[in-house]
């Protein structure tokens, strides 16, 4: 496999319906792509590639964006009300960040990602005692 492109972009994602559909900017470009263990994401499934938050536009569909948020609320979990797929999250580790659903990029083929890393979610720093 060869590796992911990092070269800054700005992408289009969708959900499977097509009612929702987002532009978000890339900085690292596809090379961004990763997985988390948190108890969403392993749930969820899908990869993301990483995006700056305030790059993300919904072009199309935002009043059928569902919301989801738990525990401290800082993170958020967006998806279409229709048909129900994941478009992308801001993060809990860096609001800054927002995580695109490499399922709803278009014109990506998700095998391209099969070899990609993971991030320990489950030992959250948040979620740790305070010294």
């Amino acid at each position: 496999m060869t590796a992911l492109p990092d070269t800054p972009e700005t992408r289009r994602a969708s959900c499977h319906c097509g009612a929702v559909v987002i532009e978000a900017f890339l900085p690292e470009g596809l090379a961004s792509a990763g997985r988390c263990d948190c108890s969403i994401c392993r749930r969820r499934g899908p990869g993301a590639v990483t995006a700056t938050t305030k790059s993300v536009k919904v072009l199309q569909g935002a009043e059928n964006l569902g919301l989801y948020t738990w525990g401290t609320h800082t993170a958020k979990h967006y998806f279409c009300k229709t048909c129900g797929i994941y478009t992308h999250h801001q993060r809990r580790s860096d609001p800054a960040e927002c995580g695109i659903n490499i399922g709803c990029l278009e014109g990506i083929d998700p095998r391209d990602f099969a070899d990609i890393p993971w991030t320990d979610g489950i030992n959250h720093p948040c979620d740790r005692a305070q010294d």
